[in-house]
């Protein structure tokens, strides 16, 4: 299996690796995507392997993985930074945009045009001044069901499609949303990580509790359910934005309880990325704030890290690339 990851940095536009992360090239300004641009979300999906999606600060671009050419896609955010973006899992032609001022937009041709959704946010905020969309997902029961983040205001939930929206947020210690996941258990539970915390809910987010981790800091940002669906859940864990220390924590019982993975070197800042893929669960990649980047070939039992560093990195995914 050919294995293709590429993360987004903050400046240094999209890398790619074709070797699990051992060597990295960056496509110069020539491929259509100016090579200093800031990059805050990617997306791919198994039925279209040659295509990348990425949200930037000049808005939508999808790239040709194979000949490495990258395509504008004009839209209402051509002059917005594009925060979050994923495809749905039954349709890759399906994609939803979050963005910086906090804004919803739907794609239903693969990027060729939008329809801005009625979702209201909170036009100014504390940190960041302007709401920004920081996840997008996309309900693993149900396509209909779409679940947003928002830094800073709340979790919004969508049963329609993305056409009416409902604030879920009672009992959030914080509304500064990095993160959320649907870990299917016995019961179903819904996980949100802030910058107090880690938030959990048994009732589709009508109301959280805090979940506290034994660790030295409470931030948390990425968190991420194995494909393997044997109980494994990642968590990024850090003492701050970009931070100078952090953490992977590791759950092998549907996120109950929470364990250190063994980093082979100390972080140098708040693990920021987590990538897994259902084509091999055992393969798992993360990058820290500030560009480490480590490899797991084995489901998160032993990392190793990769030689190769990239600044701010915001963004991270890998993808099987048929031969």
């Amino acid at each position: 299996m050919t294995v293709n990851l590429f993360a987004g940095t903050g400046g240094m536009s999209v890398w790619f690796s074709s070797d699990r992360g051992d060597n990295w090239q960056r496509p110069y300004s020539e491929s259509g995507l100016y090579l200093e641009s800031r990059i805050w979300a990617l997306s791919s999906h198994p039925a279209e392997p040659d295509t990348l999606y990425a949200g930037t600060d000049s808005g939508i671009y999808r790239c040709s993985v194979k000949a490495k050419t990258w395509t504008h896609l004009p839209s209402a955010m051509d002059d917005l930074d594009v925060w979050s973006l994923v495809q749905s899992p039954s349709d890759p032609r399906v994609l939803v945009a979050g963005t910086q001022p906090a804004a919803l937009f739907r794609s239903d041709d693969g990027g060729m045009t939008w329809t801005k959704l009625p979702c209201r946010f909170a036009e100014e905020c504390i940190y960041v001044a302007r709401p920004r969309v920081t996840q997008i997902l996309f309900d693993p029961s149900d396509n209909q069901k779409i679940w947003i983040g928002v830094e800073i205001d709340g979790v919004h939930l969508s049963e329609d499609g993305g056409q009416t929206w409902e604030r879920r947020s009672d009992g959030l210690l914080s509304d500064d949303i990095h993160g959320l996941a649907v870990v299917q258990t016995p019961e179903r539970v819904l996980f949100a990580t802030t910058n107090k915390g880690l938030h959990r809910s048994t009732d589709e987010g009508r109301n959280w509790a805090f979940q506290s981790l034994d660790s030295p800091w409470q931030y948390t940002r990425a968190i991420v359910p194995s494909p393997s669906n044997d109980g494994t859940v990642f968590l990024a864990n850090g003492n701050g934005p970009p931070g100078d220390a952090g953490r992977l924590l590791v759950s092998h019982d549907f996120g109950e309880n929470w364990q250190e993975a063994p980093l082979p070197v100390e972080a140098n800042s708040t693990p920021w990325c987590i990538a897994v893929n259902a084509a091999d669960p055992r393969l798992v990649f993360l990058a820290t704030n500030l560009g480490q980047l480590f490899r797991s070939q084995d489901g998160g039992a032993t990392w190793e890290k990769l030689k190769r560093e990239l600044g701010e990195v915001r963004a991270l995914i890998w993808q099987d690339q048929p031969t």
